[in-house]
């Protein structure tokens, strides 16, 4: 497109503008670097076209811009033009021209397309564009401008331009190929550097190595003395092949061995330093051809692959480990087992039953000891198939490691268990019974690895999203080196020489499968040998709602519905009710100390408690009475001394039932409802929210009465009276219910004392007997308090 006007200069000799154009395409040949390529080419339009200023466009394949330079600009100035609307619209346009467009004036140029807001950064008088094409295709768009009053490009100067246009464009092609190329080789550089397996490239016809990747490197220094480079070893090693031939590198060069023959797949080899170190690794080697792709020609190069054995061989040797420990731990208990059944069979008549129960025990345990073996091996196949089964829940921290600590206890542990929980604690997403698991693995280990009195210290603080667990002693501690494996799979760093048997080596391995099961994470910590170790996992934290805590506790959580205490010195004992327990639904606290059995009283609430009747230092008897001081619940006799006197001497004391042993989980356990149920607990638990009528107030919680805002002073019985009807309101509740309900098995109540007690709390809320607001009685039958929500009527006497 020409514009009118006075072209700049005549007409051009072909012969000048044909050498103008060779020296131009030879100047913008000279790099493959595409930003100084661009630059050239647009340096070489200027020159052509005695223009100031030259912009090069570039578009990739798909059609979007990939690179846009300016000359003779100053820094910025198109940069701010590119990022306008009108700058947009223009390049877009010329990057749309099928042909070359010239003008003589730009701003003319852009109104006429309707852009008449459209400023360069520069007065332009004159400019071309030509179109970039490569096969056809576009690739761009280069332009020129002057700045000259007057001036206006010719007819050749648009020729010239579009011939050049067509040379920048192979060049432009070429470039783009290279940079591509370069892209892809230090791509393919970087991840044969980074691959784990080694690899070398050999010259075959000097047998010199070409190149080492990082894994080649680190194998090849295993066999190097101090400041030795592997080149330089390379003469000086020996390979040992599968087929027992042995040569020295020195005499027969690798490549030529190689790349004389096809190629090598997976040969085991064992290259030796001339000191005797060797290493053992998978070879592969591929020769590389003068003709490649095709395969013929000459061989270049040889191509070697190694995988260091090494670390599988480790593996190996710690499996074949791990199953003659297997082994050991499933033999021992076998032989326990079979050696107590012969005796029984073959001394039954002749053995008196303590005797007896001592073998029973005894096979009883070790078979529990086979089974647990067996789960270990399970859980781990479940884990490393990705089909371990978890199944979260809101939980509450304080119940899970409350849960693990009485599992501890109750399997033997011996050291002091000090607790640091973090007050208010989330809830967190949890299996409860995988979760105890952790918690119970990581201090069995701590155990191993500490003495018998030092101090394992459970933790737990919020942190962000999660609750972060932890579990440290004062033990043997951990080497730094042996940190990153100790929750491998037959990792033999858990199975080193703790001096305690049982230990298969899987435990820290099962906690890794079952925290990353539930999302968290798990670490352990150590300041080095002798300083202890700490364990710690994290679980997710759920959004805190008060629907979802009240579901993480157990029913009557307030009054400790699902606790029951147990105190047994026998191990065995303790264990089978516990799990007959845990399975019923109930939350058993299990100890061997009856000492411990009092502040473990105090601090869980149990409704009931099961007790040996023969334990160390003092007696269950003895005990039952400490318990009732502190709190009125069942008390539950287990004992192998069934004498009817020692029974009725118990129930006579206040003892709920008397269970014989051996005894059966049902029975167990129906025993236990039975008791529950005759106290009457926690068919009604007390509510979470305060109790309101008219104008008396109950909170639950605090123990505390207000009538018309005013406190009212109730004795302990007085409140317990209120609660127990506040909580049936709207039903009838029996004198014999609330006389169970309030006073303790030891310390029975009467009829009389009721009525007393009753008289005595009316009177405190300001309530008539004879015409009564809150308390009404039932002739004969016992008391009610109405509903907040119903209105008053029923029976009005004393």
């Amino acid at each position: 497109m020409e514009n009118e006007g006075q072209p700049y200069r005549g007409t051009e000799p072909p012969g000048d503008r044909l050498s103008r154009l060779s020296a131009a395409s030879l100047r913008i040949n000279e790099s493959l670097d595409v930003d100084t390529a661009l630059r050239a080419v647009m340096d070489s339009a200027r020159s052509l076209t005695d223009a100031p200023y030259a912009a090069i466009i570039t578009l990739d394949d798909a059609g979007r811009v990939e690179d846009h330079l300016v000359l003779g600009f100053e820094p910025g100035d198109v940069e701010r033009l590119w990022q306008t609307p009108q700058g947009q619209v223009f390049f877009e346009y010329l990057n749309a021209l099928t042909g070359p467009l010239r003008w003589g004036r730009l701003e003319e140029f852009t109104g006429s397309i309707g852009l008449a807001e459209f400023r360069s950064p520069v007065t332009i008088t004159a400019f071309i564009a030509a179109p970039i094409l490569h096969q056809g295709a576009r690739s761009g768009t280069i332009l020129v401008g002057s700045d000259e009053p007057g001036r206006e490009f010719t007819q050749e100067d648009e020729e010239t331009m579009v011939m050049f246009a067509s040379q920048a464009a192979l060049v432009i092609a070429n470039t783009r190929r290279h940079r591509e190329e370069q892209r892809a080789r230090a791509g393919l550089e970087t991840l044969i550097d980074i691959s784990p397996v080694g690899v070398v490239v050999f010259d075959v016809k000097t047998g010199a190595s070409v190149s080492f990747n990082r894994e080649a490197r680190r194998i090849v220094d295993g066999l190097c003395d101090p400041g030795q480079q592997p080149e330089d070893l390379l003469g000086l090693i020996t390979v040992r092949r599968a087929d027992g031939s042995e040569f020295s590198l020195a005499e027969f060069p690798i490549a030529r061995l190689l790349g004389s023959t096809e190629a090598v797949r997976a040969e085991e080899i064992v290259m030796a330093a001339p000191d005797g170190r060797s290493v053992r690794v998978l070879l592969n080697a591929t020769p590389i051809r003068t003709g490649a792709p095709s395969g013929e020609g000459e061989v270049e190069t040889v191509v070697v692959t190694m995988q260091d054995l090494t670390p599988l061989e480790e593996q190996e040797r710690l499996r074949a480990e791990f199953l003659a420990m297997v082994s050991h731990e499933l033999r021992m208990p076998l032989a326990a087992v079979k050696g107590s059944i012969a005796t029984l069979l073959e001394s039954a008549g002749g053995l008196d039953p303590a005797e007896m129960r001592q073998f029973f025990r005894i096979i009883a345990d070790r078979t529990d000891h086979m089974r647990e073996l067996i789960g270990d091996l399970l859980d781990v196949a479940r884990i490393e198939t990705g089909t371990l089964p978890v199944d979260p829940e809101p939980a509450e921290v304080a119940t899970l490691v409350d849960r693990a600590r009485n599992v501890f206890a109750s399997s033997g542990g011996r050291n002091h268990l000090a607790m640091e929980l973090e007050p208010d604690l989330p809830l967190v997403l949890a299996d409860r019974q995988r979760i105890v698991q952790v918690i119970g693995n990581l201090l069995s280990n701590a155990a191993r690895h500490s003495p018998g009195d030092s101090v394992i210290r459970v933790s737990a603080v919020r942190e962000a999203g999660h609750v972060e667990v932890s579990v440290a002693d004062r033990g043997r501690g951990i080497p730094a080196e042996d940190l990153p494996h100790l929750f491998r799979r037959f990792s033999g760093t858990e199975m080193d020489g703790s001096g305690s048997g049982g230990n298969t080596g899987l435990g820290l391995a099962i906690c890794k499968g079952i925290v990353e099961a539930h999302g968290g994470r798990i670490r352990a910590e150590s300041d080095g040998p002798g300083l202890g170790a700490r364990f710690a996992f994290t679980l997710p934290v759920v959004p805190e709602t008060e629907p979802a805590r009240r579901a993480a506790r157990s029913p009557g959580d307030g009054q400790c519905a699902g606790t029951v205490l147990v105190v047994d010195d026998d191990p065995l004992a303790l264990r089978s009710v516990r799990d007959a327990l845990s399975t019923a639904g109930f939350r058993p606290v299990v100890t061997a100390d009856p000492e411990e059995a009092l502040a473990l009283m105090a601090e869980h609430c149990p409704r009931l408690a099961l007790l040996d009747l023969m334990l160390p230092e003092r007696d269950g008897e003895e005990l039952m009475g400490d318990l009732f001081a502190v709190s009125r619940i069942p008390v539950i006799f287990l004992s192998a001394y069934g004498r009817d006197e020692v029974v009725a001497r118990l129930l006579e004391q206040g003892a709920a039932d008397y269970i014989a042993k051996p005894f059966s989980p049902t029975e167990l356990v129906a025993r236990v409802r039975a008791a529950l149920r005759r106290v009457g607990e926690p068919e009604f638990p007390a509510p979470a929210e305060p109790f309101a009528l008219g104008d008396l107030t109950i909170d639950y919680a605090a123990r505390s009465v207000t009538v018309s805002g005013r406190p009212a002073a109730l004795t302990p019985i007085e409140f317990d009276l209120l609660a127990a009807l506040a909580v049936e309101a709207g039903r009838v509740v029996t004198h014999d219910r609330l006389l169970r309900r309030v006073w303790s098995p030891g310390k029975p109540g009467s009829l009389r004392a009721l009525r007393t007690h009753l008289k005595h709390l009316r009177r405190k809320l300001g309530d008539d007997a004879a015409n009564p607001t809150y308390i009404f009685a039932e002739p004969r039958v016992g008391y009610r308090m109405e509903k907040p929500d119903a209105p008053e009527g029923g029976q009005r006497t004393g």
